[in-house]
């Protein structure tokens, strides 16, 4: 007989560390495995949604990890195969705020909603609406990367969200295959962006989205109303992943997203600055917050530079001074007293 999870909103559980400020960590292995289905229906209740959970076995291991980046909740779950029902009583609760993306990792998922079905293959992504009932069955151990996005921010109507359900959006080509790779790194390597960056990588990720959702209902998202903003965003969210290429040029830029450099200096002009500048900026400010929390001699000037993208150490002095108004080691130097300053006692 398959073990079904109910609801127990009233039981508590005791929290795995956290992995980072941001960070939270839960695995049905803190528990003793007979508490481990209630354990997991509590947990996916507290950070996603409210849900049933079957499973064929007495037992569940499962694990999750979950980050905010920006302005998306990013969930990473590894589980036992099983059944999951977002039912009518669910919905009810009004806790259904976002929709979810959902990328499939590994294994397999059949996707029921909105009167339809589909099997979500590994490098799939699926949309899920919370405001409406769903049934999802993972035949085999799997692991999901959910990603809540407020629904104001892909701009869908509820009618465009219905034909977004229940579809699997294959990585073959066009914009699934550049999302597909961009959400999987995202999810695996949340932690290590400092807030801003953070921010500004999620409405890149945010945008491109909203483009992937335009192009499966077949509207063409380079004549959408903020299409230059949802392709400006798109490329910097490539510079950034490519920022320690020393090679990222206007014309490799232009080539990837398959326009002009003339049209890229404009997306950038638009906004008070050229794409050089900005790429410059973002690098100086990585090679500072990077030597800010290494321990002195633990790395050189040249091999932080270098790491982000600076092609010499004489240039990247250059354009710290030009920036900063003072060169590199002055910076440290001047660094490391105030903070030394401040960890001083009372």
């Amino acid at each position: 007989m398959p073990s079904v999870i109910g609801s127990f909103e009233e039981r508590r559980w005791c929290p795995a560390p956290y992995a980072s400020p941001r960070a939270q960590v839960l695995s049905t292995r803190s528990v003793p495995p007979r508490e481990s289905l209630d354990f997991w229906h509590d947990a996916v209740l507290a950070t996603l949604v409210g849900m049933d959970i079957a499973t064929d076995g007495r037992t569940y291991d499962a694990a999750m990890r979950t980050d905010h980046v920006g302005g998306l909740q990013i969930t990473t779950v590894e589980c036992d195969p099983g059944r999951v029902h977002r039912s009518p009583r669910f919905v009810a609760r009004g806790d259904g705020r976002d929709v979810f993306v959902a990328l499939q990792s590994t294994g397999r998922a059949r996707v029921e909603q909105d009167g339809r079905t589909t099997v979500l293959r590994a490098g799939d992504i699926g949309f899920f609406e919370t405001v409406r009932p769903f049934r999802t069955t993972f035949p085999e151990r799997f692991q999901l990367k959910i990603f809540a996005v407020p629904r104001a921010l892909l701009g869908r109507s509820e009618a465009d969200l219905r034909q977004l359900t229940a579809r699997a959006v294959r990585p073959s080509g066009g914009l699934p295959a550049l999302l597909t790779p961009l959400l999987e790194r995202l999810a695996e390597t949340s932690e290590a962006y400092a807030t801003p960056v953070a921010e500004r990588l999620a409405e890149g990720v945010i945008g491109l989205m909203a483009a992937t959702a335009a192009d499966q209902l077949g509207e063409d998202p380079a004549v959408l109303p903020g299409a230059d903003r949802v392709l400006l965003l798109r490329i910097k969210t490539f510079i950034r992943w490519h920022l320690s290429d020393s090679g990222l040029t206007p014309q490799a830029i232009a080539d990837a997203h398959s326009i002009s450099v003339r049209y890229l200096h404009r997306l950038f002009k638009a906004e008070g600055t050229s794409v050089c500048q900005w790429i410059r900026e973002l690098r100086l400010y990585e090679c500072r917050r990077e030597l800010a929390v290494r321990p002195p001699g633990s790395v050189s000037l040249g091999q932080v530079a270098r790491r982000w993208g600076f092609t010499s150490l004489a240039r990247f002095s250059r354009a710290f001074r030009r920036s900063y108004g003072l060169s590199p080691t002055d910076w440290l130097d001047r660094e490391r007293v105030v903070r030394a300053a401040g960890e001083m006692p009372c």
